[in-house]
């Protein structure tokens, strides 16, 4: 029996809502897909080997959310594509981070892998990097969450430091 899913869209928290609409593995790997060219139901299907009715509920979330949005096929009139929205290129950070992330920790040395690189130079791209809005690189114990009772009517910027 399966558990019902929690509804993460009313949380106060943005990466509890971020899963909340693509939060599953499936939907992160559809997205890679799009970043790296694929627009069509079958590339998608073919790319990924999923099933086709979770294929089909997974991109009608995500053109739901706004991360995708569908068009007609110039070429095939019975077809149609899956392009990324503004909003789901953003997503290009997460999908880089995750990557980056990955190629560090989860292959071998010599294990073979697929490599992002930057278009223009042809080279790999740098680690990406947390910046404080002063320009310093932060790690993970420089930021905490605060929480909205701790902000509201407070400017930002003007909340003590620990």
């Amino acid at each position: 029996m399966k558990g019902k899913r929690t509804d993460l869209g009313t949380t106060q928290c943005g990466i509890a809502r971020s899963l909340g609409v693509i939060g599953d593995w499936w939907s992160l790997l559809i997205i890679r897909d799009a970043f790296i060219g694929l627009e069509h139901f079958g590339e998608f299907h073919r790319s990924l080997g999923l099933a086709r009715n979770i294929l089909s509920t997974r991109l009608k979330k995500l053109v739901e959310h706004g991360i995708f949005r569908i068009e007609p096929d110039e070429d095939n009139a019975s077809s149609h594509r899956y392009l990324l929205t503004e909003r789901g290129k953003e997503l290009y950070i997460v999908i880089m981070a995750l990557c980056q992330w990955g190629e560090n920790g989860c292959f071998a040395p010599d294990e073979k892998r697929y490599l992002m690189i930057d278009r223009k130079l042809g080279r790999p791209l740098a680690p990406l990097e947390l910046r404080a809005d002063d320009g310093r690189i932060l790690g993970p114990d420089d930021f905490r969450h605060v929480s909205p009772q701790e902000w509201e009517g407070l400017e930002l910027g003007r909340l003590e430091p620990e």
